[in-house]
């Protein structure tokens, strides 16, 4: 099976005006002020969604998102890419696109955070006289609130779920040595800290669990496939943070994809499993020296990297002889990254994101004599995360030869309008853009066409392999309207 996957990234918002609007109020504004949006008249189609199944067998309590309308179409938009710009709760928020390997998803979700700055720079146009907005791709506030940024795993559900839980949980604590994003100080009453290599590692407070707002699971257990889901379940992450680096990015979705690959395959990481896992993934973030050991269920103590080496160990043993390129390339850097981090993690302040905000924090220190706690250091912090290209710190390094990419910056243009080839993205997205008027609802299993006295026809996109550009792009390039389009396909449903 082709690993499928991506992410959302939900954004931190800050408005320079004592009497700003609400937040909800100040995201509609935000993503409707989006260049990339199509159609206005275009819904978001939730008959597929429902976040309040478990996957341990039961479903909670609450109402499912089912908003009329005027405001579905405030809260989302449906993008070209096939991904989705919408608002969740009191954040602007992007999802990107299914895609079918880690460097896509790197960048499709870079092309996230400039169709989000496309947004910001329109929305504050149109504010010139009532203050500015600043969007930061970050977890936290820094006032004890933390907001999310989500992984989206396809898996088989043969898969045994308690398996899932007992194999990823080590995985997820100590991944964060080359997936943190890197934080100043400490908060949601964890102990302090002047400096810790994950943003989101304080607020994690159980094992597993459903909820993502309040007692947050290292393990959530949100079984909401968007597909088929006698044949897979979607593996709904919580826990990473939100990256600039595209090298954290692609290491941290790559690894992944491979270790829930074998899982898939029947292969299980012995020896890994965590005494406590809610105190390990605090303590491997407050441990810059990447020395220290945490306590293993079965007795003993390991380091984070030595957790991590058990995984790539099992992974380079199983993907011996893979022929896949992707493969071979994300084994070769996770090992690369693993022997860097052993010998000195500083090694890698062009690469890693919570090295390189380290390695500009430690610089500026120094110069200036100061140390975590001075408020020009917390806003530097803040700055690393800010998705302005003319302002943003993360940028400022890039543009001068201080970040080492992965893609370039005309892959990020590509990928602002034009969806992922292998999965059912291609489908969607160019369905969306050549047909906009002609298209009623969107989501991840549909696309509803308005065929105006024919009625309304839903092509169904239950499997996310099928509606790839090799299946349907000529198809869709021979259609000049949906009706066509829905004559050629129909025989195959």
């Amino acid at each position: 099976m082709t690993p499928i996957f991506g992410t959302e990234t939900e954004f931190g918002v800050a408005v320079k005006q004592a009497d700003a609007p609400d937040p909800v109020s100040n995201a509609i504004f935000l993503i409707n002020s989006a260049p990339a949006a199509l159609s206005p008249a275009i819904l978001w189609d939730y008959e597929n969604e429902n976040p309040l199944l478990d996957a341990r067998g039961f479903q909670v309590d609450g109402e499912r998102e089912r908003p009329g309308p005027d405001y579905n179409r405030l809260l989302n938009k449906p993008l070209p890419n096939g991904g989705r710009l919408y608002v969740d709760g009191a954040h602007p928020e992007y999802s990107t696109p299914e895609c079918a390997d880690a460097r896509t998803v790197v960048a499709h979700e870079k092309a996230g955070e400039r169709i989000m700055e496309a947004a910001l720079l329109a929305a504050n146009r149109r504010k010139a006289h009532e203050g500015a907005f600043s969007v930061y791709k970050n977890n936290t506030d820094g006032k004890g609130n933390s907001y999310g940024y989500h992984e989206n795993y396809l898996v088989a559900r043969t898969v045994p779920f308690d398996r899932l839980v007992s194999q990823m949980t080590p995985f997820f604590v100590t991944r964060q040595i080359f997936a943190g994003a890197g934080k100043i100080g400490s908060e949601h009453r964890g102990s302090p800290a002047d400096y810790q290599l994950s943003q989101r590692a304080d607020f994690f407070e159980v094992p597993i669990d459903l909820n993502t707002m309040v007692k947050r699971p290292i393990i959530n257990t949100r079984d909401e496939p968007h597909c088929d889901p006698s044949r897979w379940r979607r593996f709904h992450v919580i826990v990473g943070d939100a990256n600039m680096s595209e090298w954290s990015t692609y290491l941290k979705v790559g690894t992944t994809a491979l270790v829930l690959s074998m899982l898939e395959e029947g292969v299980v990481v012995n020896g890994v499993a965590l005494e406590n896992p809610v105190q390990a993934i605090k303590a491997v973030s407050r441990d810059l020296s990447l020395k220290q050991t945490i306590p293993l269920a079965q007795g003993g103590r390991s380091c984070a990297v030595e957790i991590q080496a058990a995984y790539l160990e099992a992974a380079e043993a199983h993907f011996t002889g893979d022929a896949d390129p992707n493969v071979r390339d994300l084994l070769a850097h996770w090992r690369s990254v693993l022997s860097d981090l052993a010998l000195d993690p500083m090694r890698l302040h062009r690469k890693l994101d919570w090295v390189i905000k380290k390695h500009l924090i430690d610089s500026y220190i120094g110069r200036k004599g100061c140390d975590f706690k001075d408020a020009r250091v917390v806003m530097m912090g803040l700055q690393y995360h800010d998705i302005d290209q003319t302002k943003g710190l993360y940028y400022t390094m890039e543009r001068s030869g201080h970040i080492d990419r992965l893609i370039t910056d005309e892959v990020v243009a590509t990928a602002q309008q034009t969806p992922p080839e292998e999965t059912r993205a291609w489908f969607r997205g160019a369905c969306l853009a050549k047909f906009p008027k002609q298209i009623y609802a969107a989501s991840w299993t549909s696309v509803v066409f308005d065929l105006g006295a024919d009625g309304m026809k839903r092509v169904p996109l239950m499997d996310p392999s099928r509606g790839s550009r090799a299946l349907v792009g000529q198809v869709i390039a021979e259609s000049e309207t949906p009706e066509a389009l829905l004559a050629k396909i129909a025989p195959s449903e």
